[in-house]
């Protein structure tokens, strides 16, 4: 999930949402052919009138501009396959969301953005499980039990706003950072994604499973770390499956 844009340098036009597919930072498509270059680019540089130059040392120039030109082309390609990488390194292997180093590394920014900025910064971690995950993996097969959690995550993912974080921690373990949200109203919206999972049952075969979350939730307190966030929330998850139990 997206944290927000960063703001665009003074006098500059903000623009919103990445850019097309294939394209460098300059505009150009990645992997285009460099663009050709007059021998007036270089000499108007350096100061020599085209004319005082030997045939020898223009074919130089002009043979350093074009390897120039191709080193260019080659960085902007580079640099395409790392974002590619860094977006690919930060997924969850079965669903569409961050896995857990990068949602721990979006926490920790998070809770140094509390840290920072008091209440302007106030954000809270709640912590969901599966309830009885282990049931369907054993009646329905783990492929099955793969497909529940991808629709545990779109179902979490559909109903949380684009500033707020989405992960899986682990396992049957989900993670959710809810931006400007403390209290009673992270409770509420937990409670929230609780019931639009439970609504949205997953179908196999004809038969629905419905699907169950426990959930704890944890507001940041001024110098937490991000692990005693971390094991607050689910130390709370954990108490409110207890509660659960006992009240069925």
């Amino acid at each position: 999930m997206k944290i927000g844009d960063r703001n665009r340098a003074s006098g500059a036009t903000a623009v919103s949402g990445p850019r097309p597919t294939g394209y460098s930072s300059e505009g150009r498509a990645a992997g285009a052919a460099a663009p050709s270059r007059d021998i007036n680019d270089v000499t108007t540089i350096l100061g020599i009138p085209e004319n005082e130059l030997t045939p020898k040392v223009r074919d130089a120039i002009m043979t350093l501009m074009r390897e120039v030109d191709t080193l260019r082309s080659e960085l902007d390609r580079s640099n395409k396959r790392l974002g590619e990488m860094e977006k690919l390194a930060d997924l969850d292997s079965l669903a569409a969301i961050y896995n857990r180093r990068a949602f721990v590394r979006e926490l920790t920014r998070l809770i140094a953005f509390a840290d920072r900025y008091g209440e302007a910064g106030t954000a809270s971690l709640v912590y969901f499980d599966v309830n009885n995950f282990k049931a369907i993996n054993d009646t329905y097969g783990h492929a099955v039990g793969d497909e529940v959690l991808k629709s545990v995550a779109g179902t979490i993912v559909d109903n949380v706003r684009r500033s707020d974080v989405v992960g899986r921690l682990g396992g049957d373990e989900f993670g959710v950072i809810l931006v400007q949200a403390e209290g009673a109203r992270a409770q509420e919206k937990a409670t929230f994604l609780v019931d639009s999972v439970r609504q949205n049952k997953y179908l196999h075969d004809g038969t629905e499973i419905e699907i169950e979350l426990s959930f704890g939730v944890y507001t940041f307190r001024p110098g937490d770390e991000p692990a005693a966030a971390l094991a607050a929330a689910d130390e709370a998850m954990y108490a409110h499956k207890a509660s659960a139990r006992k009240a069925s």
